[in-house]
């Protein structure tokens, strides 16, 4: 109507101030329009654009819902798969050897008289062992367990546990005077359960690798800073740095048995704990300089 109205006027004579004016305010009217029209336009491809991706997000988070589901269940799977198979293993293993530590205790025992020192003590050696096998299914079984056991993590205070540790040690061998030195509040977040296990390990080592030390010394604390990372620390025998890459692997050792008994499971297990809490472990040590075990949890 507005174009009409001006061609009209247009045509009806000469370009006055008031036709002039009312040109300026139609142009800018028409602009306005346009711009309108273009901006509508973008906004329509603009939520077109948002509804498809909103689509995508919904049907990328059902698919991951789904995956998610899967692989919970296969996982679920693996693990009954693996609990049965340990128990299988644990108990036709323990069966044999259960055969062969009575049969090697009969023959030690009805046939004493017919057996020379020699024979003895290679009996007794097989007996030892037994034992030794033993001890090393039932640490296979309890790392076995902390993979697939459920974590409950709750505040907890490892200083308290540490404690409690190094009584049993003492009590355990109280010939030994070991200088323990712990923190007073060493809080965190963790497995109550898992952590008593990763501290039995880590203190235990401490203590059995100090015990040649005329003056065995532990140190249980944690370090300043952002990342604030536990320690247990001794002045025991230690081990080579190099190799320590090697040390958190199952059946890791770097002392002689006859030195100081162990399966090479501690370790393994203790970085197992760690790992399932989110967290990392490492060491510094020496050969004859102690060793120090840093871990985060």
């Amino acid at each position: 109507m507005g174009v009409l109205y001006l061609e009209n006027n247009l045509t009806a004579g000469a370009f006055t101030p008031e036709r002039l004016s009312l040109l300026q305010v139609l142009s800018t009217q028409a602009a306005i329009s346009l711009e309108n029209a273009v901006l509508y336009a973008g906004l329509s491809q603009e939520n077109a654009e948002r509804r498809r991706a909103e689509q995508e997000v919904r049907t990328l988070n059902s698919e991951l819902e789904q995956r998610v589901v899967e692989r919970t269940l296969a996982l679920q799977t693996t693990n009954q798969e693996l609990e049965a198979f340990s128990y299988s293993v644990s108990h036709d293993l323990r069966a044999l050897l259960r055969a062969i530590d009575g049969f090697s205790a009969a023959l030690a025992e009805e046939q004493a008289d017919k057996l020379d020192p020699e024979g003895k003590k290679y009996l007794e050696r097989v007996r030892a062992s037994v034992r030794r096998m033993a001890t090393l299914i039932d640490d296979l079984l309890h790392l076995s367990r902390i993979t697939t056991a459920e974590l409950e993590r709750r505040p907890l205070d490892l200083a308290r546990l540490a404690r409690g540790i190094i009584a049993t040690l003492r009590q355990r061998e109280p010939q030994r005077s070991v200088q323990v030195e712990i923190a007073d509040a060493l809080l965190t977040n963790a497995d109550p359960r898992l952590a008593q296990v990763l501290l039995e390990n880590l203190i235990g080592n401490a203590w059995k690798f100090s015990s040649k030390q005329p003056a065995a010394q532990i140190r249980i604390g944690k370090e300043p800073g952002p990342e604030g990372a536990y320690f247990v620390q001794d002045n025991g025998a230690g081990f080579d740095q190099a190799s320590a890459r090697k040390l958190f692997a199952p059946f890791q050792r770097f002392h002689q048995a006859s030195e100081f008994e162990g399966t090479g499971i501690g370790l393994a297990t203790v970085h197992r704990i760690v790992s399932r809490h989110g967290g990392r472990i490492w060491a510094r040590s020496a050969p004859g300089d102690g060793a120090t075990f840093f871990f985060t949890l």
